[in-house]
């Protein structure tokens, strides 16, 4: 059987293309770095309102005492390809009650804010960011929950290349706290 000259020049022209989409840029692996590189404490119930500063998010926090006692915040910087991501954060959430809260972050969206007043009666509002890497949105994979803490005696730590992405709270400051984090990526 003899092949056409006009088939083989599609054949070398797809292979070409396919050759050339594997070696683009876009589709190359980015190295993904989560740093922790700020930690700030204040008083848990008395109305302070905690973001991150300026391209960074929540990656810890931990609480000692009631709800008069102070409330540690871990942030980290995220960076792809050892350049800087963007945060760019929304508007505070409506209040919930703190001894029934559970928020979660907007799907692909991270947490970097954090208000609470008064004890486990008041109220709690959460602060939410999307992430931007050179113009493109950064996302979010493999969501998962850590296990109970007792809110009056924890530190919790997101695990290496994740970052909070919600927190559940039932009862007084005895009661069980709960964390929710992700992994960061992105798709080239």
């Amino acid at each position: 059987m003899r092949t056409s000259s006009k088939a083989l020049s599609v054949v070398a022209v797809a292979a070409a293309l396919s050759a050339t989409t594997m070696a683009s840029p876009a589709s190359a692996a980015v190295t993904i770095k989560v740093e922790s590189v700020y930690t700030r404490t204040v008083w848990e119930g008395a109305g302070t309102q905690f973001t991150c500063p300026t391209n960074q998010v929540i990656t810890g926090r931990s609480h000692f005492g009631d709800e008069g006692d102070q409330t540690t915040y871990y942030c980290s910087r995220i960076l792809i390809n050892d350049e800087v991501v963007e945060v760019h954060a929304g508007d505070w959430t409506a209040a919930q009650r703190e001894s029934r809260s559970d928020y979660s972050a907007p799907d692909h969206q991270v947490v970097v804010g954090r208000w609470h007043k008064g004890d486990e009666n008041g109220e709690t509002r959460y602060r939410s960011a999307a992430l931007y890497w050179q113009g493109r949105q950064v996302w979010l994979a493999n969501g998962d929950v850590t296990g109970q803490y007792t809110e009056s005696n924890h530190k919790w730590q997101a695990k290496t290349g994740t970052v909070m992405t919600g927190r559940t709270h039932y009862g007084d400051e005895n009661g069980k706290t709960t964390y929710r984090f992700a992994t960061v990526y992105f798709e080239g």
